[in-house]
């Protein structure tokens, strides 16, 4: 085993937090992965990790480790390639993470092309509305929806999402066709909450003067992820207010109606986060430029 062998080992511990889910996702037995971690604790002359019984966390030491590890692993696989036959094949693991539904939507339909291209390449997808530490569970990139601030992050602007307010037929049957803003008083929303607790943000709309406002509406359900809230309002629980193209598909078979289409909230601005590092594989690079590419297509360009 060699010295990028111990570093990659060293890698995929930090990012999975355990030897035994590094070892399975290595396809290496868990004896080979803590001693190679031992012996380039050895070469180190520090400790990289706490271990207990439960779990396996960073020192100090380890933490700085890792991010000269990841611009040196990087950098190696650069070297490695660059004079290969065939420099625009990709290879390697790159892990990325956005919402289900854009994943759902927008992302798999058009990852198998891609892959058939990169036939070397391998995307790890985590897709859910959780807001993870990028930088501490490995993430190579994340794309959210909504405004960031990290400032542990470099944010790359994708551009605006058009949000858009719908209801089922048949909750649209029950409480009427809303026409105007003040028909909305006989009517409720979906809530969506990150976290429980907090106060829903209502039904927004535009103000005369330019802005938005919101108006607050009730409720009987609370979710707190986007597939949640899309079912929610397929099952006739009330209006949401989402992405157009989280319920595209939900719109054009007629599943979801489009309702107050002259009072639209305001778009959503979208982003791709990556941790701020020197040196950016080029897997990483390129997936990247895939992924905008095919955002992009669904977005309204970024202000200015």
């Amino acid at each position: 085993m060699d010295q990028l062998e111990y570093y990659r080992i060293f890698l995929r511990v930090a990012e999975l937090g355990g030897f035994t889910r590094a070892a399975d996702s290595l396809g290496l037995p868990k004896a080979s992965v803590s001693t190679a971690v031992r012996r380039l604790e050895a070469e180190l002359g520090t400790q990289l990790f706490h271990r207990t019984t439960r779990r396996v966390q960073l020192t100090g030491d380890g933490a700085l480790f890792l991010e000269r590890c990841r611009d040196f692993l990087g950098e190696a696989e650069e070297l490695q390639s660059m004079f290969r036959r065939e420099p625009q094949q990709l290879s390697g693991r790159v892990r990325i993470g956005m919402s289900g539904g854009m994943a759902r939507q927008l992302v798999l339909p058009r990852l198998g092309a891609f892959l058939e291209a990169h036939p070397g390449l391998q995307i790890e997808l985590g897709a859910g509305e959780r807001r993870v530490d990028v930088v501490r569970e490995g993430d190579d990139c994340v794309v959210r929806t909504g405004d960031v601030v990290d400032p542990s992050l470099v944010a790359r602007r994708l551009g605006l999402a058009p949000v858009v307010t719908c209801a089922s037929p048949a909750y649209l049957e029950r409480h009427g066709m809303p026409r105007t803003l003040e028909d909305l008083a006989s009517h409720r929303l979906v809530q969506f909450a990150v976290a429980f607790g907090q106060k829903p943000e209502g039904f927004e709309y535009p103000l005369p003067g330019g802005g938005h406002a919101s108006l607050e509406l009730p409720g009987a359900v609370i979710v707190d992820n986007g597939e949640a809230y899309v079912g929610a309002a397929l099952a006739g629980l009330g209006l949401i207010q989402l992405p157009r193209f989280g319920v595209r598909e939900a719109l054009a078979d007629g599943r979801l109606v489009e309702v107050l289409p002259q009072l639209p909230a305001a778009p959503m601005p979208v982003s791709l986060l990556y941790p701020l590092q020197r040196h950016m594989p080029r897997r990483v690079r390129e997936v990247m430029d895939w992924l905008a590419q095919v955002l992009a297509e669904h977005l309204e360009p970024w202000p200015g």
